[in-house]
């Protein structure tokens, strides 16, 4: 792929597009906006440009399209797949401005909002008015909701109530020609000709940028009750996840972590959980609703089912404070992770109960290979983040050997009935594994759609498929 530089000319016209003080060419701009969550990787691109309507990024695009400059689009640099890596260089095209919570309609349970909203901020504005988002990702504190739609965000509530999806209506989107579209209609039911609208939601910014979504609501559950099952072997709490939902319950959240996740937790963050020497892992499981009493019933209900795979005692939180402390140890795992140590996030998913067949398969590797994993994940998805550690591999080691275990990974999940990501995006790491999931047919198909789109290749290059 082969792009062009940007000039003293382009960037003059950049600078007349947002004003001056909202482009950055400095080393420490490109550095900060060069990187994502991704590993310890790092793309510096040639300008950082921070527009704040759809009409500026409408001409910003037609310019870089023009010229031949390549454009990344940039939230809240969450992203575990390389989505956001300026790896052409080019314009790095942060959406931190876009940052307004437009309308919340109380009535028709819909909500419009910009892309740079970060998510938690977005959830608490909702649930001051008893109105629910579920999407959760363990980022939700600094990601950003177009990266949301970008990846089609999941996290511990999607098992009852879906990924981010099955929330959004409408789109308007900058296309990579600088057209301005909106996608759909701000309706619950749309037959109205192809859905751009889901193609856009985990098309990870190759077809588009979002300037507005408007999302549907759901009204907030009043009651949660949360529990945390130690198991004594973690293929036993996996096999425990699908029995749970064979009995007939459907739980709010249902997250797996085994004990090396909990350990590193623990010593990153200060949480008062006692976890015996024989525990070797955790299921955390949450149900939600408006009535207490079934609510009581469905925690009776996992408990004799969870008792059936040699768990031991349970624990039951007792007051918010505690909640906060068990979904504490959830989701600070990725973050105690990489501050140990360099590593690689292998987002996998399988059918539920195939996930002690596929814990088993990475562990096996793992010592074929010769390295270590750390696995935690939405247990009630089948999804299992599959943390490949550094450590004291050599670069040789870990570019060699450890690629080929990944492949064989991605391998074993693929015959289990799985695919290579669930909810972080294939990006710029995954691209390599596409011919485990995909022939050549299905990613020709894929490629065309993107240059339909996109007849340059400008928008967000080097990612999926490109």
């Amino acid at each position: 792929m082969k792009f062009n530089k940007i000039t003293p000319q382009i960037f003059k016209k950049l600078q007349s597009i947002t004003g001056a003080e909202f482009v950055f060419a400095d080393d420490e701009s490109r550095i900060n906006f060069g990187h994502d969550e991704t590993e310890d990787l790092s793309f510096l691109p040639e300008v950082v440009v921070k527009p704040e309507s759809a009409n500026q990024i409408s001409e910003i695009i037609k310019l870089c399209n023009i010229e031949k400059i390549p454009v990344t689009p940039i939230g809240g640099r969450t992203g575990l797949s390389g989505g956001a890596l300026s790896v052409f260089g080019g314009v790095a095209l942060s959406l931190e401005r876009f940052n307004k919570i437009i309308s919340i309609d109380e009535k028709s349970l819909q909500a419009t909002v910009e892309p740079g909203v970060i998510t938690q901020v977005f959830q608490q504005a909702l649930i001051d008015k008893g109105l629910f988002y579920p999407p959760d990702p363990s980022s939700r504190g600094s990601c950003f909701l177009g990266g949301n739609i970008a990846e089609n965000a999941g996290g511990p509530k999607a098992v009852k109530y879906g990924v981010t999806k099955d929330y959004v209506l409408n789109l308007e989107v900058v296309l990579p020609t600088g057209e301005i579209i909106t996608t759909g209609a701000n309706v619950l039911k749309n037959s109205t000709g192809y859905n751009l609208t889901q193609l856009m939601v985990g098309s990870e910014g190759t077809l588009g940028v979002v300037t507005k979504i408007v999302f549907r609501l759901l009204p907030f559950p009043k009651h949660n009750l949360l529990m945390l099952v130690p198991f004594f072997s973690a293929e036993k709490a996996c096999e425990a996840v699908s029995a749970v939902f064979r009995s007939g319950i459907i739980p709010s959240a249902m997250e797996f972590m085994e004990r090396d996740a909990i350990d590193w937790v623990r010593k990153f963050v200060e949480i008062n959980i006692l976890v015996k020497d024989e525990t070797k892992a955790h299921l955390l499981i949450e149900v939600d609703g408006n009535d207490l009493g079934v609510l009581y019933k469905d925690c009776e209900k996992i408990s004799e089912v969870v008792q059936q795979f040699n768990c031991d005692e349970i624990l039951f939180a007792e007051n918010a404070e505690q909640k906060e402390t068990l979904w504490k140890m959830r989701r600070r795992v990725a973050e105690a992770v990489k501050s140990n140590s360099v590593y690689k996030e292998e987002d996998t998913v399988v059918p539920r109960y195939e996930l002690p067949t596929l814990l088993r398969g990475v562990k096996e590797i793992g010592v074929k290979y010769g390295f270590k994993s750390v696995c935690y994940g939405h247990a009630g998805d089948g999804n299992l983040h599959v943390n490949i550690i550094k450590g004291n591999l050599t670069d040789e080691h870990w570019n060699g050997e450890v690629i080929k275990g990944v492949r064989e990974i991605f391998a074993l999940t693929k015959s289990l009935g799985g695919t290579l990501s669930g909810e972080h995006g294939i990006g710029w790491v995954q691209k390599p594994y596409l011919d485990i999931v995909f022939n050549e047919a299905e990613i020709e198909l894929r490629k065309s759609i993107k240059k339909l789109f996109d007849p340059n290749g400008i928008l967000n290059p080097g990612k999926i498929f490109m």
